[in-house]
């Protein structure tokens, strides 16, 4: 099968750690231009590894010593571009500006392929300190999506003598309920919009359950779908100029998942395109099931439990999907979270699942959790990321674990200089997830 033959980890990972018959070397860095945001003086290399992924590396004029590997968010589905990496370090391009080395690599892939993206990271680390640099220090950064990546990969991967290649992690925004618990939710979504809008799938198209996304073959665009749902709820309409039925249905789910209007729509696609591929790595078969949820906040919650689509969940692709996606905890370095407590893609009920599962895993040590009043996903602020790599590179070297309120106390001083916007919440605590999304 397609999707368990991309689990296939120890065996990768047995040849990153010199076990077996070494992978073909990756061609050597190149310089290139740097996007426009990194400061004046830094050094840019590019290309792509043996493998196939494309990377970015960038070198500030007064390096501290510290390497940023960064992971990004996502997935993407398409084709992995440099373009997209050169995108993430133009966003991220105060680490670059704060002292700190930086390398981002786009993934072999698209796709929901964790496993697949941490070693990818993993194999980006390798040429860093093979073809451009001996880091003192080496943080991962998961961002979003790339979070699970983070927190799958610093739980795989030792170095050929084995050292734990990351001296810690930093994971930011990030997806951290595991594949199996982090979706669940869209596919409620999926099953309340066909509910409601009856146009995805339209009555004269062919059917098909909702929990797989979309058929193989299927060639609905993204702004297709887009037409749809503006089509049912108007979301390209200021709330006053909708009707009133469309109003209510934008009202209902809302109300019912618990997600602002304006992310309906990005929701309703990665319900769509990333379960599609999700689908097709599982031999057609879904790990996502709604079968014993009970959907509440509707003005007729008997009536709209009774129209919607039922499924149960794969268990076939459940173990699958979670063997790729779920994090274990296992990790044996400092481990530092940030999530805004609006975000509108990531719910920041994540964080819960994620201290659980590291609990669980008896690292609860090596964990700090911080949050901010954002109501943003993509980016926070910039005074927000130097603040937290530095209390968490000073952890790693060997300081005292950081508090909450000692990092707010902390980007505080520096906030001047970086605009003013830490938000920080010391006293923010997320609710378990079973909170937000309906229990199954």
């Amino acid at each position: 099968m397609k999707y368990l033959a991309s689990l296939a980890v120890a065996s990768f990972a047995l040849l990153l750690a010199g076990c077996a018959t070494p992978p073909p070397a990756s061609p050597p860095p190149q310089a290139t231009s740097c996007p426009a945001a990194v400061p004046a003086g830094t050094r840019c290399l590019s290309g792509q590894d043996a493998a196939g992924a494309f990377y970015l590396v960038a070198m500030p004029p007064h390096w501290n010593g510290t390497l940023v590997l960064h992971a990004h968010g996502g997935p993407n589905l398409g084709v992995p571009t440099l373009a997209r990496t050169m995108e993430d370090l133009q966003r991220w391009a105060v680490v670059v500006k704060a002292g700190y080395a930086w390398a981002g690599s786009s993934f072999r892939q698209g796709g929901v392929a964790v496993h697949s993206a941490a070693e990818d990271t993993e194999r980006l680390r390798r040429i860093f300190v093979k073809q451009v640099a001996q880091p003192k220090l080496t943080i991962l950064h998961g961002q979003s999506w790339g979070a699970s990546v983070a927190a799958v990969a610093a739980s795989m991967f030792t170095d050929d003598a084995g050292r734990r290649p990351y001296d810690a992690v930093l994971l930011t925004s990030g997806v951290l309920a595991g594949g199996t618990r982090a979706y669940d939710f869209r596919l409620d979504l999926r099953v309340i919009y066909q509910s409601l809008c009856a146009n995805h799938p339209r009555a004269h198209e062919p059917q098909y359950p909702l929990a797989i996304g979309l058929p193989p073959g299927n060639k609905l665009t993204n702004a297709e779908l887009r037409d749809r749902a503006n089509e049912c709820l108007a979301l390209d309409k200021p709330a006053a100029q909708r009707t009133p039925d469309q109003q209510r249905k934008v009202q209902t789910i809302a109300d019912v998942l618990k997600i602002p209007a304006g992310s309906i729509l990005s929701h309703l696609a990665w319900g769509t395109f990333h379960f599609q591929d999700v689908a097709q790595r599982n031999g057609g078969r879904s790990p996502f099931g709604n079968a014993a949820a009970r959907y509440a906040g509707s003005p007729d919650d008997a009536v709209l439990n009774a129209s919607v689509a039922r499924y149960a969940a794969d268990p076939q692709a459940v173990a699958a999907f979670g063997a790729d996606t779920d994090p274990d905890g296992r990790i044996p370095v400092p481990v530092l979270t940030v999530h805004g407590m609006g975000d509108p893609t990531a719910f920041v009920e994540m964080q819960d699942t994620f201290r659980r599962t590291m609990e669980k895993a008896g690292t609860a040590s090596h964990l700090v959790q911080t949050f901010t009043s954002h109501d943003t996903h993509s980016y926070l602020d910039d005074a927000v990321y130097p603040t937290l790599l530095s209390a968490l590179a000073d952890w790693a070297r060997g300081g005292a674990k950081p508090t909450p309120e000692q990092i707010a106390a902390q980007c505080g001083r520096a906030a001047p200089a970086l605009g003013n916007n830490c938000r920080f919440r010391p006293d923010f605590q997320p609710q378990p997830l079973a909170s937000r999304v309906t229990p199954r």
